[in-house]
């Protein structure tokens, strides 16, 4: 059983975690458990797995109606979770963060049941902390990790990521023909996340016109939320070499593509540039809770294997520090090295042979 979700930084472990299983034990039945109404609900069953939703949210930072249910829901939560555990009779729970991984871990310790949670954040939130306590195994995505977790429980695995970004050879021209790039002009990959980010896109707009004058092009996800004011701005102004996209799909092809990363620094997008091994800008999120997207990104800008721009910053800044490193190949390089060598390209398996040693 594999219990979290919310985010996509959440949930693309989770089914990768999921498949490197099904892979070794074809055979074996695997069931998540996410909160009803989040993105869970569908991106899980796309990947072929059946999932069961508990009524969890998250408590509200300021006084609303929603928080007075919020005792309610968990008590019906852990109901639930407990039924779904006695139902399906998992030998193994995982837990990989998120509103349901809470009520779920915590009926699968109560029934003695091995737990499994899977941190992908350089900060571990309470939940886990606290789940952490009677958990047989925790597999982390950063070193340190002793800060928050008992320290003979923890597994260094990294985070897992979907499997064509492990391999990008070979893939620049079909790359740079699916998107309409010209080979020649270096290409400028900005990723906010499948809604957008604010910041990002703002600063891209201010700094489009000098991008382009400097020869470079611009593959642009803007996000859901952003997409319709960037595409008319963009048309406005009349350059020929900026692509604004709602949603890249072929994310192995657009990291093949780039020359340079700019994007937040969410989990997964930090694992996954580290295995890519291109120049990174990371501009943290500062909507984000105890600011962890920030110790995501330091955990990295530490080892010199990327820059790092404050939100607050990033429309001002954005333009100088991008053309600053595409006019310097040596830091792009070093950059490009650094990051490499923070990759963990196995996580899935690894967090795989955790799970064996836990049943055994």
């Amino acid at each position: 059983m594999i219990s979290g979700g919310g985010t996509g930084g959440h949930i693309y472990p989770a089914i990768a975690i999921a498949k490197a299983w099904n892979e070794k034990y074809p055979e074996s039945e695997v069931l998540f458990v996410g909160a009803e109404g989040k993105m869970e609900m569908q991106k899980v069953p796309e990947a072929g797995y059946r999932i069961e939703g508990l009524r969890i949210a998250g408590l509200q930072r300021r006084l609303t109606l929603d928080n007075l249910w919020f005792p309610l829901k968990v008590l019906d939560s852990l109901q639930k979770a407990s039924k779904l555990i006695k139902n399906f009779k998992p030998h193994l729970v995982v837990g990989v963060g998120g509103y349901a991984s809470g009520p779920v871990l915590f009926a699968a310790q109560r029934k003695k049941i091995p737990t499994l949670i899977q941190e992908q954040n350089s900060y571990a939130g309470l939940t886990n902390k606290v789940l952490a306590k009677r958990a047989d195994a925790i597999c982390v995505a950063y070193p340190d990790m002793d800060r928050y977790f008992p320290a003979q429980k923890i597994r260094y695995t990294g985070n897992p990521v979907r499997k064509d970004i492990l391999d990008l050879k070979d893939k620049k021209e079909k790359a740079m023909n699916h998107f309409g790039l010209q080979p020649a002009k270096p290409v400028i990959l900005s990723i906010g996340g499948s809604l957008g980010a604010r910041t990002l896109n703002h600063a891209l707009l201010g700094s489009m016109a000098q991008f382009e004058k400097n020869g470079y092009q611009v593959l642009w996800q803007t996000g859901k939320f952003y997409h319709e004011e960037v595409s008319k701005k963009v048309a406005e102004s009349g350059l020929k070499n900026i692509h604004p996209m709602e949603f890249i799909r072929d994310m192995d092809l657009a990291y093949s593509a780039a020359d340079l990363v700019i994007s937040r620094s969410g989990a997964l997008s930090v694992s996954e540039l580290s295995l890519v091994g291109k120049p990174v800008i990371f501009i943290p999120s500062p909507n984000v809770a105890e600011d962890h997207q920030t110790k995501n990104a330091m955990a990295f800008v530490s080892q010199h294997a990327a820059l790092l721009l404050k939100d607050s910053e990033a429309v001002a800044d954005l333009a100088p520090t991008v053309i600053g490193l595409l006019q310097d190949p040596d830091k792009q390089q070093k950059l490009s090295n650094a990051i490499k060598l923070l990759a963990k390209p196995d996580a899935a398996k690894e967090i795989v042979n955790v799970m064996e040693n836990l049943l055994q």
